[in-house]
């Protein structure tokens, strides 16, 4: 728990929390269950609260022989909210016991949260530093992120640094008086991770922590934790396609050498991972307490292998439509590509090649789309570079300027005469030779209702304009409206139905026509007419009306999107922004889905504000994404937030990730508890052919739990028949040591957790030397849309052969390829009591060559 009051103050920490439980949603019913070992998902390996919502691990710290795990944790519910830390210990890792509420929420007087507690660290002062202790008996101290509410009366909207102590070993926490301690006065600046270093440049403590949008790892350093001064920061490089969040920057010697340290940058990223959704990356080089410099840092000018559809370097568009503004010929995209930066632009970084497709010709101003040849999809991946505003396509929205289906009214105004010719009524300054107009405002559709040029006096023309009589024999009208905006009725558009206004709509003070929508169903069948009022004089004081559609769907309101888009028999089915950014950055598609259909490449720019351009190089067709060339410290879809104990005993570094993905984290079929720790993993680094990796491994504490005695092996090598051989074992908590070598096989593997036609499949596809988890088919997968998956990871077998070790453990797969240089984390939810296992072959004969299932003990519950 933590005070809130200032040091002098005696602590009610009973208090605090009834206070809090006063002002949080009532506990379900059932999160009082009081045996959670009943329940279908819950792990017996894993760490899960007893009830309620658990996120990041925080503040990860071995002292006195206890590993304390802080989380983020929400006391009050099984979804995100009430950001608090949460608090297990456990003297081996893998056996927790859960501890009260460490730091909740603060509260302002009226029951409102003024500061959410987000993630941070925990070090031991063991100098006492801080002065919050003794060197004696050194505190416990954490720093954390404060991310103050709305309601927080000075920092509202903000996210700072903070500290708070402990001196009785991590149970119960004090708020420093002098928080926030770092405070940038931004909006994503947060997860401080801190830890002691001693090198060439001193002695000093380092945070690293995130600016999570501007994609920047900062650097501070301390003698007291409580005063911070700016060292460096580490920049934008390799995925950037999501927030940044929770660094971590550790030592490690390459395989074991102690005269060959590099240092380790973790950076975790949502969206934007390798699987989808959230993951982690890192990078390994080099850090003299001021600056990490990466030596794995993927080059930005080298695009990934493959086919190229378009690169812009021969002076011409290739074969693209280009449209530019009716109101600017020349912008956005010009006649041909941009070298780089144009007139009036910040600086233009990233592009490969000599030119790129650059949306700033004329400024933010000038709109248009530019379209690629159709091509037909025949690979997996279409790697690209994207910049510029980042303004996406809105539901509902259209990229286009199309009409709903439907009845065109009125002829679309493109009358051979005038209104009055086809029974129109004019009143005021409006004149029948002035009407319709041929000219003013942007997107119109031929000829035009437009109140500035209608009459002689441009703005100042005031009257009504009034169609004659039809019938509404459908249920909307969509129509393109641009001009003036008043809210008084002074300037407005009307469906009139009994002479009384029943719609109303007017402008938005822009020349640009967009497509507004009347839902005209309750007056089925009516007479109706169209009356335009302008009795608005001044800048502004004018309407443009065009195409009238009377139809059974609403029309769609063009974007204000700066995209670029994949269109397939003619649906948007893939589409990305820039960053508000002129750097270029790689994207990647997932195009397996489209593999044989035609398709073309959209690049939409439909805003003139700031930021009202879109910037696109190097269109690439290839069989791995762009993401795969990085460093991931996982390949499946549910390993995220990981960061590592400090002060570990023998040096050894452990990193400990949430096993779950923001893409459906909230929607997870658990029921009293929602979010699991992954197993403990030990990482080293050993030296590869693209230089030194981390290799990481199940925490050595975990084969206390191996039931040796009940283990079945293979007692020789085995052919792997094509399609499913059952085991003659079965279990949903073990631990599998399988070795393989492909044969004839196109893929081979095995298959937990099965329960009659369902199992999660874990092999490895030899034509692309890849090892998988799929888990389309593995139990309950309807709960979202991006849960069924199959994730896989690049691997090279080593003499011809595959090893994998596996830790099944009811509600999820951990999977260590070639002794942990590629790990996959999966969560599953599998049919009660589903336990098979056995081994697949497809495509020919595969070959088990060795195989041990171990059952492992509950470590939890």
């Amino acid at each position: 728990m933590i005070s809130h009051m200032r040091p002098g103050r005696v602590m009610a920490t009973a208090a605090v929390l009834a206070a809090s439980m006063l002002t949080a949603a009532p506990l379900p019913a059932q999160a009082l269950d009081p045996d959670p070992a009943t329940q279908q998902y819950r792990p017996y390996l894993h760490y899960t609260p007893a009830q309620n919502w658990m996120n990041d691990p925080n503040g990860l710290v071995y002292h006195k022989g206890v590993y304390h795990m802080y989380y983020q944790h929400n006391p009050f519910g099984t979804t995100w909210g009430n950001m608090s830390w949460g608090h297990a210990t456990s003297t081996d890792l893998l056996h927790w016991q859960e501890q009260p509420l460490a730091i909740p929420q603060t509260l302002n007087g009226a029951g409102q949260s003024v500061e959410d507690i987000f993630s941070g660290s925990v070090v031991v002062d063991t100098q006492n530093t801080s002065g919050f202790g003794t060197v004696q008996d050194p505190p416990l101290v954490a720093l954390y992120t404060s991310n103050f509410t709305a309601s927080h009366p000075t920092l509202a909207g903000k996210q700072a640094q903070s500290l708070a102590y402990s001196t009785d070993d991590g149970q119960t926490w004090t708020e420093y008086s002098g928080n926030p301690v770092l405070n940038r006065n931004t909006s994503d600046f947060r997860d401080p991770k801190v830890f002691w270093y001693q090198g060439p440049a001193g002695s000093y403590w380092v945070m690293a922590a995130v600016e999570a949008n501007e994609h920047r790892v900062l650097f501070y350093k301390s003698s007291d934790l409580k005063t911070w001064d700016y060292l460096d920061d580490f920049q934008p490089a390799n995925a950037t396609g999501g927030q940044w969040e929770c660094p971590d920057l550790y030592p490690l010697a390459v395989d074991g050498d102690p005269g060959n340290i590099k240092w380790v940058l973790v950076v975790n990223i949502n969206p934007g991972a390798v699987a989808g959704g959230s993951g982690g990356q890192y990078f390994v080089g080099s850090f003299d307490g001021t600056t990490f410099s990466s030596e794995s840092t993927d080059p930005v000018d080298v695009p990934p292998p493959g086919t190229s559809l378009a690169g812009f370097n021969s002076g011409s568009y290739e074969g693209w439509t280009v449209q530019n503004d009716p109101s600017n010929a020349a912008g956005p995209w010009g006649t041909a590509p941009a070298g780089g930066t144009l007139p009036g632009q910040q600086p233009v970084s990233g592009g490969i090649g000599a030119g790129l497709v650059n949306g700033f010709h004329g400024g933010d101003s000038p709109v248009g789309i530019m379209e690629s040849p159709p091509f037909t999809v025949d690979r997996d991946y279409i790697n690209f570079l994207a910049g510029g505003g980042n303004h996406a396509r809105l539901p509902g929205e259209q990229g286009g300027n199309q009409p709903p289906p439907g009845y065109l009214l009125f002829d679309g105004f493109d009358y051979p005469g005038t209104l009055t010719d086809a029974g129109w009524q004019l009143t005021g300054d409006f004149e029948a030779a002035r009407n319709p107009s041929g000219t003013g405002g942007e997107f119109a559709i031929g000829k035009r209702i437009n109140t500035f040029e209608g009459g002689p006096k441009a703005d100042d023309n005031t009257g009504t304009i009034t169609s004659p009589e039809f019938y509404l024999t459908n249920t909307n009208i969509g129509f393109l409206l641009g001009g003036g905006g008043r809210t008084d009725g002074q300037l407005q558009v009307e469906l009139l139905v009994g002479g009384v206004p029943v719609r109303t709509a007017t402008g938005s003070n822009s020349g640009d026509l967009n497509w507004k929508n009347w839902d005209v169903s309750p007056y089925f069948g009516q007479i109706a007419r169209i009356r335009v009022v302008d009795s608005a004089t001044g800048t502004w004081g004018h309407l443009t009306l065009d195409h009238m559609v009377l139809g059974s769907e609403p029309a769609r309101p063009r974007s204000s999107e700066t995209t670029v888009n994949l269109v397939v028999n003619g649906q948007t089915v893939r589409s990305v922004t820039g960053a508000d950014s002129e750097n270029l950055e790689w994207k990647s598609w997932d195009v397996s889905e489209f593999k044989g259909s035609q398709a073309v490449i959209r690049v939409v720019d439909n805003n003139r504000g700031g930021w009202g351009h879109i910037l696109a190089d190097e269109f690439i067709a290839s069989d791995i994404s762009r993401l795969e060339q990085y460093d991931w410290l996982d390949w499946g879809r549910d390993y995220y937030a990981a960061v590592s104990f400090g002060n570990v005993p023998d040096g050894k570094r452990i990193m400990l990730g949430w096993m779950n993905n923001w893409d459906y984290g909230q929607s997870t079929p658990t029921t009293t508890w929602r979010g699991t720790m992954a197993l403990p993993r030990e990482v080293t680094l050993t030296q590869t052919g693209q230089g030194p990796r981390l290799r990481q491994k199940v925490v050595a504490q975990a084969d206390a739990l191996k039931n040796t005695a009940a283990a079945y092996s293979t007692a020789q090598a085995q052919d792997i028949q094509p399609g499913t051989t059952s085991l003659p074992v079965s279990g949903d908590v073990v631990q599998i040591d399988a070795e393989f070598s492909p044969g004839t096989a196109s893929s081979f593997g095995l298959k937990v957790l099965g329960s009659g036609t369902q199992a999660t499949r874990v092999g490895y596809s030899v034509p692309a030397a890849r090892t998988f988890i799929d888990r389309t088919n593995s139990g309950t997968t309807g709960f979202h849309p991006a849960f069924p998956s199959v994730d896989d990871a690049p691997v090279q077998l080593v003499n011809g052969r595959l090893h994998l070790r596996l830790y099944v453990d009811r509600a999820s797969v951990e999977v260590f390829a070639q002794d942990g240089l590629a790990t996959l984390t999966d969560q599953v939810f599998p049919a009660a009591g589903a336990s098979a296992l056995s081994v697949f072959a497809e495509g020919g004969t595969a070959r088990l060559e060795s195989l041990s299932v171990t059952p492992l003990s509950n470590a939890m519950w």
